[in-house]
C-alpha cells in the first residue's frame, strides 16, 4: 500500500484534519541509522510529524525542519521535510537502551528528557521562521500539540506512534493532527475532544488494519468530513557527491590541505541517510586544486 498522509476538512471547514501511515519511512530510517527500538519510536514519531506537517505547507520550495534537543541520553533529532512530504531524519545517538517506562511502553520521554522542540520553516524569505517550545512530556506528539497552540495559536490534537516486531523492525507507524480553525464552535470542538479522548492509540488502529481514511471517518465522520487528497510521503534524501564536494571544498584552503598532506582517502557520511561517499587521495588533491592548493 506504501506510505501516505490523508488531509481532510470537517465542520464546514473549521476543522482540518491529516492522518498518516509511515510504516515503510520509518523502518527505511531505523535500517539507515541501526536504531535501537526506543530510538527508532522517537525518529519515527518525529518523521511522521514532519512529513505531516511538511505537506502543510504552500510552496513548493519550502522546507520544514524540525529539531528536539534534550538532556536524555538520546540528546535530540533533526527532521527536514519539504512540501510534497518527503522526509529525512536522524538522531544524535542512535543505540540508546532504557527499560520500558511505567506503561510497558518504549521509553521515549525517558530518552528525550527536558530540553526543547524548534520549528524552522524556509519560506524562500530573507530570514526563516523559528519557533521555539519548552518539552513539557518528551512524548512528541505531546509537544507538538502544545507548539501549536502556544506558537501558531491554533488549537491541535496530536497523535504519532511506533509499534516494534519482536525482531525490532517496524510493525506499524502512523500519525494524526487535527486543529480547529477560526470559526469552530464550541459544541463541535467538545464533541471532538470527547472523541479523541476515547480513541485507542495510533498503531493499535493501524494494526487492526484501520486505514488513515477510515479513523478518520471514526473521529469525524458525522461532522460534515471531507477527504480532500491523499498524499505519498517517503523517507527521501537529496544528499550526492557533488554536494558532498562541496562540503569538502567549503572546509577552506588550510583545513584541505592539511588533509591532503596526510595521504590518505576521506569518507564522508551524510547525517540523514548514512551513505558514505569516499574520496581517493588524487581526488582530494583534485578538489584542492580549486582553492589553490598544489
Amino acid at each position: 500500500m506504501g506510505d501516505y498522509i490523508v488531509r481532510a476538512t470537517a465542520a464546514n471547514g473549521s476543522i482540518r484534519a491529516f492522518c498518516a501511515t509511515t510504516r515503510e519511512l520509518t523502518e527505511y530510517a531505523r535500517a539507515c541509522h541501526e536504531t535501537s527500538p526506543v530510538v527508532t519510536a522517537a525518529l519515527g514519531r518525529l518523521l511522521t510529524a514532519g512529513a505531516i506537517m511538511g505537506s502543510m505547507q504552500k510552496g513548493e520550495e519550502d522546507i520544514l525542519t524540525l529539531q528536539l534537543r534534550g538532556s536524555g541520553p538520546m540528546k535530540g533529532i533533526t527532521v527536514t521535510a519539504d512540501s510534497k512530504a518527503r522526509v529525512k531524519g536522524y538522531p544524535i545517538v542512535n543505540d540508546v537502551i532504557l527499560p520500558a517506562n511505567s506503561k510497558g511502553k518504549l521509553d521515549v520521554s525517558g530518552a528525550i528528557g527536558q530540553g526543547y522542540l524548534s520549528v524552522i520553516k524556509d519560506m524562500g524569505l530573507k530570514d526563516p521562521y523559528v519557533g521555539q517550545v519548552e518539552l513539557i512530556s518528551g512524548e512528541i506528539a505531546e509537544d507538538l500539540a502544545y507548539y501549536f497552540t502556544s506558537s501558531e495559536q491554533v488549537p491541535s490534537a496530536v497523535s504519532l506512534g511506533v509499534l516494534m516486531e519482536r525482531n525490532n523492525t517496524v510493525k506499524e507507524a502512523g500519525g494524526l493532527i487535527i486543529q480547529a480553525l477560526p470559526g469552530a464552535g464550541d459544541e463541535e470542538l467538545t464533541m471532538l475532544e470527547e472523541r479523541l479522548t476515547q480513541l485507542p492509540s495510533m498503531t493499535r488502529m493501524l494494526e487492526d488494519e484501520h486505514t488513515p481514511e477510515e479513523i478518520l471517518e471514526k473521529i469525524l465522520g458525522d461532522m460534515e468530513l471531507q477527504i480532500l487528497d491523499r498524499i505519498d510521503t517517503a523517507f527521501y534524501c537529496n544528499c550526492d557527491r557533488q554536494r558532498v564536494e562541496k562540503v569538502i571544498i567549503s572546509l577552506g584552503r588550510d583545513e584541505l590541505g592539511k588533509i591532503i598532506a596526510e595521504g590518505e582517502p576521506l569518507q564522508l557520511k551524510c547525517h540523514f541517510c548514512n551513505k558514505a561517499y569516499d574520496f581517493s587521495t588524487e581526488e582530494l588533491r583534485t578538489l584542492g586544486r580549486k582553492l589553490g592548493i598544489k
